[in-house]
């Protein structure tokens, strides 16, 4: 699991939801995996990074045996991706204070702006292997 790069996002977030999906069509080597928050996989690995698995505001991305939260886990899945993605990771060299104060502004606001599910998303069968629970 250590080598595996998994992203954990908020399963009944709209825009969370879209961020994935939008991951998954540009990852075409797949080598990100993902999981809900809500899913007992992401809590198991939030355990082991000693995140908080309650009031999560942010997604968590997890590579080389190290997370990542907020801007920066975007940025460095940004690197993942195919085309002129992969650039966006020049914006590490903001200051994290700016990035995160972005960041923290739209993951307020997000359910406001982009809705909310009641329950997680359910992948289809072509990207079913691409999450942790494959049971979804």
């Amino acid at each position: 699991m250590s080598q595996q790069r998994v992203i954990l996002f908020d399963g009944v977030c709209n825009f969370c939801n879209s961020a994935v999906n939008f991951a998954i069509k540009r990852d075409k080597k797949s080598t990100l995996k993902f999981a809900p928050l809500q899913s007992a996989e992401a809590h198991a690995l939030l355990a082991s990074y000693d995140l908080p698995s309650v009031d999560m505001k942010s997604f968590v991305f997890i590579e080389n045996g190290r997370s990542y939260t907020r801007s920066t886990a975007a940025l460095k899945v940004c690197r993942y991706l195919n085309s002129l993605w992969p650039l966006m990771y020049g914006f590490i060299i903001v200051p994290k204070f700016l990035r995160d104060g972005i960041y923290n502004w739209i993951a307020k606001n997000r359910y406001r702006w982009f809705g909310k599910k009641e329950v997680c998303m359910i992948p289809t069968p072509e990207v079913r292997s691409r999450f942790l629970n494959e049971n979804i």
